[in-house]
């Protein structure tokens, strides 16, 4: 066991100096926000698509910014890019089952990585990113853009001015019609479709969890304990792909294994249970569930409301406006207008990379950690487990080892 990541700051740059690791629609989304952030250089590019590495690149040079190198094609170029040494951090934005191999390149050879969601789809997975990131000194930042949305950030300090008193209960979620999308196989999303024919739990659990997570301070005082998991029948995605694809497509041969919504119950070891849900194959508007409630109050969003004890009008939920003056994150005062103008998905991919550069510049700890990275994703693999074993409990590892403070 290596001494722990927990609070370790950055060490100040002046510039951050970004190596990128994945160019395709995500790896460009996030390329563009750290664009638009000062003091931040794209230095280096991998793509195992040459052309996707070029568009990049070409994206950089019309920001009118140095042009990156560029490696392209087998994984021995990625070691290649890794192995700079005029890097600071790399961001990993491959497809899901390459986000462990490539953090662990990154931080083998010294270098921050910051990681897309989920970090990892196995408990090895997880273990693996938690041991190098010890042994190497080096974070592994899991990029949860939903942590640094208004209403997330709003509620997580009025979670912790004590406004809903002691939190017992949480619900989360990701649930997005995403039936189009992992069909189009020209599109560039078709890996997520593979998930889908070998594996039954849920297969993105971070985006809503990891907001729910900050609410209870998991990993900073409180731990999940053990995870039960039920999958319903699979019928959103053939039936589906069946009345849109011609008789001929060879994609009407696969066959699906994930049943259209998962659902499964955490318990702390805290005593506190989250809901968790996740279905991508259902026609249903997106919402990510996001229910925190404790003695005195609980918030639901989607839309968003508010409800206190004893406050006036019965059992009518109450708007967020009237908090908002008192509660509203410093980070959305200072920089919200700038990151809806220039982020996606209504500002948070710009703050949330906004508040990593700002970490790295001012020599701060990470706000999520490659424990967080670690528990947020471990309910991806206990999911399949539990389902796999007639919707017994599982455990979670503690990935701090023992060191569960803040």
């Amino acid at each position: 066991m290596g001494d722990s990541m927990r609070g370790v700051p950055f060490d100040q740059h002046t510039t951050v100096r970004v190596g990128m690791i994945g160019a395709g629609g995500r790896g460009l989304s996030l390329m563009s926000n750290l664009l638009n952030i000062e003091g931040v250089e794209i230095a280096s590019i991998y793509d195992l698509d040459r052309e996707n590495g070029e568009a990049a690149r070409a994206r950089v040079v019309a920001a009118g910014r140095s042009e990156p190198a560029l490696y392209s094609g087998r994984h021995e170029e990625c070691l290649r890019m890794c192995a700079r040494d005029d890097l600071d951090a790399i961001y990993v934005a491959s497809p899901w089952e390459a986000h462990v191999r490539h953090a662990v390149c990154a931080m083998e050879n010294g270098k921050h990585t910051a990681v897309e969601v989920p970090a990892a789809t196995t408990i090895e997975g997880c273990w693996q990113l938690v041991e190098t990131s010890e042994r190497t000194r080096r974070h592994c930042v899991m990029l949860e853009n939903c942590c640094y949305g208004y209403n997330e950030m709003l509620v997580n300090r009025m979670v912790h001015a004590g406004l809903l008193g002691t939190i017992t209960h949480g619900e989360a979620a990701y649930i997005h019609d995403l039936r189009a999308q992992l069909l189009d196989d020209a599109g560039g999303t078709y890996w997520r479709r593979i998930p889908h024919r070998e594996r039954d739990g849920n297969l993105y659990p971070t985006h809503g969890l990891g907001p729910v997570a900050w609410y209870m301070d998991i990993g900073r005082g409180d731990r999940f304990d053990f995870l039960v998991s039920v999958s319903s029948i699979e019928h959103g995605l053939s039936e589906f792909r069946d009345a849109r694809l011609a008789p001929e497509d060879p994609r009407r041969g696969e066959r699906f294994s994930c049943g259209d919504m998962n659902t499964s119950i955490i318990k702390s070891t805290g005593g506190r249970t989250i809901l968790l849900q996740h279905t991508v194959v259902t026609p249903r508007p997106y919402e990510r569930n996001n229910l925190i409630s404790g003695t005195k109050g609980t918030f639901r969003d989607y839309p968003a409301r508010l409800y206190l004890d004893g406050q006036p009008g019965a059992e009518e939920w109450t708007p967020l406006d009237q908090f908002k003056a008192e509660y509203e994150d410093p980070l959305w005062t200072y920089v919200g207008e700038r990151a809806v103008r220039l982020g996606g998905h209504d500002g948070i991919d710009y703050l949330m990379n906004y508040r990593l550069m700002q970490c790295m510049h001012q020599g701060l700890p990470p706000d999520i950690d490659v424990y967080d990275a670690a528990a947020w994703s471990a309910p991806g693999p206990l999911s399949e487990q539990s389902v796999a074993q007639g919707c017994l409990p599982v455990r979670f590892p503690d990935f701090t080892q023992g060191r569960n403070e803040s």
